[in-house]
């Protein structure tokens, strides 16, 4: 019976090989060419990761469109946003790949 551990490690390497991840690499290792830059965009992505976990939702709108608006001329840097767009597409990926192991496997969580 095959180890599903092995199965995992090819697949791991396939994710590494794909456009998605080598595209987000590309960017993450411009960023850190500019460790003010990426200072910044930590910041950034550590307030957006806050606003959306700890906002109470009858507030959220307003408060992710003062957000937006607070970092728009930032968002607007090209290295920043090239990082945020692969950074974005690697996570939808990922997200992608979870939902399809748990709808494979019928877990039930209700």
């Amino acid at each position: 019976m095959p180890d599903y551990r092995d199965s995992l490690s090819v697949f791991i390497d396939e994710i590494k090989q794909s456009s998605v991840y080598t595209e987000y690499m590309i960017q993450r290792d411009r960023l850190r060419e500019y460790p003010d830059l990426k200072k910044q965009v930590d910041e950034y992505r550590q307030k957006n990761f806050e606003l959306q976990t700890q906002c109470y939702p009858d507030q959220l709108f307003d408060e992710i469109d003062r957000f937006q608006r607070e970092y728009e001329a930032f968002r607007e840097n090209p290295i920043v946003h090239d990082f945020l767009a692969a950074e974005l597409a690697l996570c939808r990926m990922v997200q992608k790949i979870n939902y399809e192991v748990v709808k494979a496997v019928s877990i039930d969580f209700e």
